[in-house]
């Protein structure tokens, strides 16, 4: 079985995959929660990942192939010259991975001690103080025997719980 890229209609993600799970498709819409500021206030949405797209396991030979894009949300399979393109199971797995590698990062709390992995602070502890923005976050380093408020990429971060 391989993976394929479905286009969905605008803000049907959600709808396709139901009805695609409901014809026992093989299906793959990745979701992360993103913290968003509106209003002044900061609040959590979940949301795609690849926004407009989402992936099916399918064999080439498969009857589902005729029914996908009738399917209620799905606007279009993603191909070249007719043709669905393949998506490496290899590329699916990072994907997964990745996605996996976000959650564990996003259970960070103030005050939890994590160590930084990359950039000019690698392999120093530090304390963490809070996210800024969807990809940096703020941790507190000793430097020159003083705490000092620094701003790195999350993913530079490494949790030491």
């Amino acid at each position: 079985m391989t993976w394929y890229a479905l286009q969905h209609k605008p803000a049907q993600g959600d709808r396709a995959l139901t009805h695609l799970q409901n014809q026992e498709i093989a299906c793959f819409y990745p979701k992360i929660t993103v913290e968003k500021i509106t209003a002044g206030k900061r609040t959590k949405k979940l949301e795609p990942l690849f926004p407009g797209y989402l992936f099916v396991n399918l064999e080439t030979t498969d009857p589902m192939w005729a029914k996908l894009r009738s399917t209620r949300g799905v606007l279009r399979i993603v191909g070249f010259a007719n043709k669905p393109a393949p998506i490496s199971d290899d590329v699916i797995q990072h994907i997964k991975a990745s996605l996996e590698s976000v959650a564990e990062l996003g259970g960070i709390k103030p005050g939890q001690a994590v160590q930084l992995n990359e950039g000019p602070f690698e392999g120093i502890n530090a304390i963490f103080q809070a996210y800024d923005g969807e990809a940096r976050a703020i941790v507190l380093i000793n430097f020159m025997q003083k705490q000092q408020a620094v701003k790195v990429p999350i993913s530079a971060l490494k949790s030491n719980a």
